[in-house]
């Protein structure tokens, strides 16, 4: 691709999230203390953002893990509501919607991105998209970075890619990209990195 482009994550950037209102929520249908339980989950919530386990294999043995006394739909209701979106940047992204194209490169599972894309309006900006379940790889792995050029025709020096954590700012540097490490505390950096890199 020929033009610039943003290529954007999406927890902490698009939209904040805060684990500890699921985990609070499954703490009144588990034995558990909400501080327990998502450190049961640490050995199936990866391979399941990797795309080894499907939604539903994910769900049951979430479910079995925490011992949730709730059923499939209870519980995925809760897993799935615990993000609040991003204001600032959806300001921002509307000034460059239709001026460039915009797609997202994400970590995340097949019921978040169905959630997120389906429940917030700043998603209206993007065109596509990779994530880690449908890729089978993740972040901060060069693999998938690789993976969205080709398959998003991206050429990385005409795309400026936007992430939260240093380490996937550091792989995508390696590669090529003009990257932002972005603040949610900081919005105007953004601001200021975008309309450089755009020459306004």
């Amino acid at each position: 691709m020929s033009q610039p482009v943003i290529l954007s994550d999406i927890g902490n950037v698009l939209v904040a999230f805060d684990f500890t209102v699921a985990a609070q929520r499954c703490a009144a249908k588990s034995p558990y203390e909400a501080e327990q339980l998502f450190h049961r989950l640490d050995g199936i919530k990866l391979p399941y953002e990797n795309g080894e386990k499907d939604d539903e294999t994910f769900v049951r043995k979430a479910i079995e893990a925490l011992e949730f006394q709730g059923d499939a739909a209870e519980f995925r209701q809760i897993w799935c509501e615990f993000f609040t979106e991003n204001l600032e940047m959806d300001q921002t992204l509307a000034r460059w919607t239709g001026k460039l194209p915009m797609y997202l490169l994400s970590n995340t599972s097949g019921l978040h991105k169905d959630y997120l894309l389906s429940t917030y309006g700043i998603f209206r900006h993007f065109q596509d998209g990779v994530y880690s379940y449908s890729a089978k790889c993740s972040k901060p792995g060069e693999e998938i970075f690789l993976h969205t050029i080709e398959k998003l025709n991206l050429d990385p020096s005409l795309t400026f890619y936007i992430d939260d954590l240093p380490a996937n700012i550091a792989t995508a540097d390696r590669i090529g990209f003009q990257t932002h490490l972005y603040d949610l505390k900081n919005h105007a950096a953004l601001d200021l990195a975008l309309n450089r890199w755009m020459g306004v």
